[in-house]
């Protein structure tokens, strides 16, 4: 998934973290930023948006967010614009319980199931009950990680992609095989690897970045997954724009919507503001240890993917 916006004559780029079925939230977002009406149809003319997945879970409405990406992204190709988004462990995981339900999965590290973390992972049953085939389709089509100009998406901070591939197409071609197959070990896979974070934090940061951006392309790394909150030690409710960290290499979206941080809706390429403009963030908080409640086995995704150690 190659996109140039310069050579599409496109006005801007922007993308935008994890919703987590706050669709209200979205909309309000989107129509600051000029992109929707107030009723969240389309306004942003020949702008690409960006969404960076994890749309379910822990919101009162996951189906309405895909819903309203779904239609956002005709409504923009119609304008001459352009609507897409990435898969995040999230949509992995309510097409896993869609899937597979509770049937157990192979593993020598205890019971392990989709309904399982599903439930732990702040599962919705109305999200469940409102899948409908046309979402499998087009959730199971979507790319998990996109060079965007000089910017390389991806929903989590983390070098697990390069289980599937090490170039863009082949880590999405290698996904896309997992979703359209009944493998139930490597469906987990997917979760539980996508599920890592933390990769380009503390003093090999920015190596990791690195080994990403010279198989993938690009000068930057956005991802959300990671709330930023979490990251700099402040309240979600202070966090007022992405975290820019690694070097300057990595750009961090997910201001943490479900805990009552903002919905960012960030444009690109990312121009970083005035120093007193980011009081609010220290890059040293990076090299600091986790909060205590992050201290769980890394990779094992049963418990609450947003308690994940560091790898």
């Amino acid at each position: 998934m190659e996109h140039d916006p310069a050579e599409a004559g496109v006005a801007r780029t922007y993308v935008v973290g994890d919703v987590h079925g706050h669709r209200d939230e979205l909309v309000e977002a989107l129509h600051a930023t000029g992109l929707v009406d107030r009723a969240g149809g389309w306004t942003g003319g020949t702008d690409h948006l960006w969404f960076l997945g994890d749309f379910v879970d822990r919101g009162p409405d996951g189906i309405g967010v895909i819903d309203l990406v779904m239609r956002l992204g005709r409504e923009a190709a119609e304008a001459g614009g352009q609507v897409e988004a990435l898969l995040g462990n999230h949509e992995v995981l309510l097409l896993g319980m869609h899937r597979f339900g509770g049937t157990e999965v192979p593993s020598d590290f205890g019971p392990r199931s989709f309904a399982r973390s599903w439930e732990m992972n702040g599962g919705l049953l109305s999200d469940q009950e409102g899948l409908t085939d046309e979402h499998v389709d087009w959730l199971t089509t979507r790319p998990v990680v996109a060079l965007v100009g000089d910017d390389l998406l991806m929903h989590s901070d983390t070098t697990e992609y390069f289980y599937w591939g090490d170039d863009v197409d082949s880590v999405n071609d290698g996904v896309r095989e997992v979703l359209h197959s009944d493998d139930i070990v490597e469906w987990w896979e997917l979760w539980r690897r996508m599920t890592t974070r933390y990769a380009f934090r503390g003093p090999d940061g920015e190596r990791a970045v690195d080994e990403c951006l010279a198989a993938f392309g690009g000068t930057m790394v956005i991802h959300g997954h990671s709330v930023i909150a979490d990251q700099v030690g402040l309240p979600p409710a202070l966090i007022e724009g992405p975290y820019h960290y690694a070097g300057g290499k990595a750009l961090g979206v997910d201001a943490g919507l479900f805990v009552g941080g903002p919905c960012l809706v960030v444009p690109l390429p990312w121009q970083p503001p005035t120093p007193e403009d980011t009081s609010w963030a220290d890059e040293d908080d990076e090299d600091e240890d986790p909060s205590p409640e992050d201290t769980d086995t890394p990779g094992e995704p049963d418990t609450p993917d947003d308690t994940t150690k560091p790898d």
